[in-house]
Formats: C-alpha cells, structure tokens, sequence
C-alpha cells in the first residue's frame, strides 16, 4: 500500500474543497451574511493549511494500482463529506452534525435526498454550497485532480475506473489526463449553456447558478419548499431537457464534437436510454390521462419527472406520490434503471441493464441450441468476460447491501414503501422515494443510526459500491 502517495493526493483534495469554499463564502459577503461568509473563509483557510501539510513529505514512488486507487477514492469522499458538513453545523442552520452529515453526503453523492422541512430557511451561502456540492460530486473530484495532476504509470486509470460510473471507462484521447480535461469541458460548458438559458427565461442569477448545478450533477437539491414547481412552464423544459443531456454518455458528445455524428448514435446504451425515456413518457402520460388528467399538462409534467427520475436527479413539479399505482410502480422501476454510464447520472445504468437481458437471451438461446457460440457485444464489439464478471458481481453486491439497508430500517417503524423506496433513493442515488419520503416529504424522522445506513447507501451508490467494500475490507490493509 503506497500510503505516502495516498496521504498526497488527499492533500490535494483537501486543498481543493478549501477553493470550493470560496463562491458560498462569497456568496455570504454579496447578500451581508456575514457570519457564514467568515466561516467559509476560514474553513477554506484550514483546509488549505492541512491539505499541504499532508502533501509535506513526498515519495519517490508516485504509482500505485487498483487497490491504492479504491481506497483513495473512497476515503476521498468521505473526507470531503466529513469537512463539506462543518458550515451546516457552524453556522446553526443544521445544528445536529449527524444530519449535516447526510445533507452533504447527499449533496457530494448528488442523491438530492434532504432532512430539511423548510430549506428556504437556509442562508444564500449554505444554499449555493448544497447546490455547489451536486456539481462537484458530478463528475467527481478526483476526476477534477486528474485533470490538473499529472501522475505516472497506471495510477490515473486505476483512480479513473475507481469514481466514474459505469461498467468500464476508456480513453476518450489518448492520455487519462486529457480525457479528465476533456470530460469537465464538456461538463462546464454545459453547464453554462444552461445558466444562460435559465437567466433568458427570467430565473434570477441565484437560482439559475443553483439550480444548474442540481441539474448538471443530476442532483436535485431545490432551494424553494416546492423544488421546481413555482417555475413557469419555460424553466421547467429548460431544465427538463438538461436533465435528459446530463444522463447522456458523455462519449456521445465526445463523438459529436470531432465530428463522428453517426458513431454517436451508433451507440447502443445511447439508443436504449432514448427509448426507455419516450416509452416512459408514452406510458405514464396515457396513465394519467385515464385517471382524468389533461393531455397537455400530464405530457409536460411526466416528460419532467421521468427525465428527473430516470436521470437521478430528483427534481419536482408535482407529487407523483399521488399518481395512479402502475405509474408509480413504473417510476419505482426507473430509479433502478437511472443513466447511461459515464453520465453524471446514477442507478445500475442502461449500459448494464442491457447487458443483464443480453445475458439472459444467450441463456435462453444456448438451452435451444446448445452447439452455437454466442458472443455478447455492444456497439458491435464482444465484450470482454471481465466486463461482464464485473457487471454480476456488482449486482449480487447491489442486493446484498440493498437487502441489508432495507432490514436495518426496519426499527424505525416506518411502512414498507416508505423503507424500500428510500433504500432505492439512496443507494441509487435519486432522491425522493413513494409516501414519507415522497416529492413532498423528507429523510428527517429517520433515526441517526438509520441516516447512517442511508448515508453508506448514497456513498456505495455514488462510487458503484466496490470502493467502499474495499475500504471497509480488513485484507485491503495487511502488507
């Protein structure tokens, strides 16, 4: 274990959430809050202290491989948690440290999921630090260091396939850190693209900064009681329409941009991801319709809450605690699904849905005709028997852990739906779950040891599991 480097390189995340502290610090001087403002500050100031503290002593080795690359992700995100929690506690709009603790997992994690039943009582600066953490967390940190970090050998690809979502990660260049580069590129452009829609259809800079965030990280921290549904129709498409884009594999507009128009929609998880989302939208809007609802309205709200849903982003314009029970059970089935792979978007992913059921017809296929060889590929390529080991053993994981969680809860008390859909929520990175913790409702009557099973949940969720068991596994720490 090459601990040196591993201390290094939390230094260098430490440091930099010291820098991320800056816009709600300023944030708290431009609207006169000026207590929070000054605990931003020094907290940026510490932390810009300790990282370099831990990044004093330098090693002559500046490799490490796939195990040093979990741990370091996963004791990452947890720091960053740790310390992102201390402006909630220190400046008493969340007091309890415990609680603060899960906002900002939620927030680092982009579930979305809240204790909070009155956020507009937060100041500007814990509101944009919220929605700040969504856009960190969405394409993740240690993607941001490798970015401005160069490092030798495998260690940028083990650190890479260790916080990006999905079955695998290539290169979409031919160095990792040009392909880091190029991901937040294309992440930051986005994101301002949106901002200025946003500002054009009459959304004050505020809440256009905050609410791109939620939407680019696929968050979904809302900073008015109602989310989004006080918005007019035009910012609800805007950010409908975003919310779809961020659940995009960002190699489709990596395909885009050097002009590969035809690869891009050559993709496979890019074509299922469309069809999924517009079968969705066709389903649920003839539910609703049937159930008395207006065409043009339900089309506008489903097409807003499945991209939420599906996407894992967890904004709201209606309740669909409400909705008629098959359009419930569909969207219960759309947190499983989520995102494509290498989106900001959570869930087990499109790209391994498909896998699974092209498994299941090679099965079914090989029973029929046992002496034909079938091979499982995407995008016209076989796929690789560690792809496909990798991709079943994080699903027998998935139960187990969700199996777990779901039991742990059970003390609490609370109904059944309730339990199972907040297991769903967070380890599947969503946000709101079916009755109590619903559109409407929030995570705060859980007890503290059960916001600590939810807070692993997003964690696993958010890194696809493997990191933390890792992490938590006593053979990772023998020599």
């Amino acid at each position: 274990m090459n601990y040196l480097l591993i201390f290094h390189i939390l230094g260098w995340v430490i440091q930099l959430e010291g820098i991320f502290f800056l816009p709600p610090a300023i944030t708290g001087f431009l609207y006169g809050e000026l207590n929070d403002a000054i605990v931003y500050l020094l907290l940026g100031l510490l932390c810009a202290a300790f990282g370099r503290l831990l990044r004093l002593r330098k090693n002559s080795n500046s490799t490490f491989y796939a195990k040093e690359g979990f741990v370091v992700v996963a004791l990452s995100w947890i720091v960053i948690s740790v310390i992102g929690a201390l402006p909630f506690v220190l400046t008493k709009d969340i007091p309890h440290y415990p609680d603060a603790l899960f906002e900002i997992i939620s927030g680092f994690t982009t579930t979305g999921s809240s204790i909070l039943t009155n956020v507009e009582a937060l100041s500007h600066a814990n509101l944009l630090w919220r929605s700040f953490s969504h856009w960190i967390g969405g394409m993740g940190v240690l993607v941001f260091i490798l970015a401005i970090l160069p490092m030798t050998g495998g260690s940028t690809m083990n650190l890479m396939k260790a916080e990006s979502p999905g079955p695998s990660v290539g290169k979409l260049v031919p160095k990792m850190q040009q392909t880091a580069f190029l991901l937040y590129a294309i992440y930051l452009v986005m994101t301002v693209i949106e901002i200025i829609l946003l500002l054009v259809g009459g959304m004050p800079l505020f809440d256009s900064l905050c609410h791109a965030f939620g939407t680019a990280g696929t968050g979904g921290f809302g900073i008015k009681n109602d989310s989004i549904a006080g918005y007019s129709l035009y910012l609800q498409n805007v950010i409908t329409i975003f919310m779809f884009l961020f659940g995009v594999n960002f190699t489709f507009y990596y395909y885009i941009l050097i002009r590969k128009v035809k690869d891009a929609f050559r993709m496979d998880e890019v074509r299922w991801y469309f069809l999924i989302y517009l079968g969705a939208v066709v389903l649920l809007t003839a539910s609703l319709v049937k159930n008395g609802g207006g065409f043009g309205e339900s089309l506008q709200t489903v097409a807003f809450q499945v991209s939420s849903i599906m996407t894992t982003t967890g904004f709201a314009t209606t309740d669909f605690n409400l909705w008629p029970g098959f359009a419930r059970a569909l969207m219960v089935c759309l947190m499983f699904i989520g995102a494509c792979a290498g989106s900001t978007g959570g869930g087990i992913k499109v790209s391994r849905i498909m896998i699974y059921l092209k498994q299941v017809k090679k099965e079914l296929m090989q029973q029929i005709h046992p002496k034909r060889i079938r091979v499982l590929k995407m995008d016209g390529k076989a796929l690789s028997h560690s792809v496909v080991h990798s991709c079943n053993t994080l699903l027998m994981t998935y139960i187990v852990i969700f199996i777990v969680s779901l039991l742990l809860l059970c003390p609490d008390g609370f109904d059944l739906t309730t339990n199972f859909t907040a297991v769903t929520a967070t380890l599947n990175n969503i946000g709101p779950g079916l009755n109590l913790v619903g559109p409407t409702g929030n995570f705060s009557e859980f007890s503290t040891l059960s916001k600590f099973v939810l807070m692993f949940d997003m964690l696993a969720g958010r890194l696809e599991i493997i990191p933390m068991m890792v992490l938590f596994h006593p053979a990772t720490w023998k020599k």
